[in-house]
């Protein structure tokens, strides 16, 4: 079983979890009857930019590419891979 990190967050960014936390959940989508569901791949498909997946880091909230050189452009669709432990 892992053992819980120590909380590094600061006091803002914990105020912040907690707000966004609390907030309401959103409601269902209104999707008409009879409409059937589609694979993620299908629907990224339809768009002229394909996801892009990078080793990178995530610092309070900014994906940083561990390779320098990669150069993303604006609005670009990213994933985002978590190992664990670390």
């Amino acid at each position: 079983m892992r053992q819980a990190a120590e909380d590094s967050r600061s006091p803002e960014r914990r105020s912040l979890d907690e707000h966004i936390a609390a907030e309401p959940h959103r409601a269902p989508l209104d999707i008409p009857p009879g409409v059937q569901p589609e694979p993620v791949d299908a629907h990224l498909s339809r768009t002229a930019r394909r996801p892009l997946a990078v080793a990178g880091v995530v610092e309070n909230g900014l994906v940083r590419p561990l390779d320098a050189t990669i150069k993303l452009p604006e609005h670009s669709r990213v994933i985002i891979v978590a190992s664990e432990g670390g």
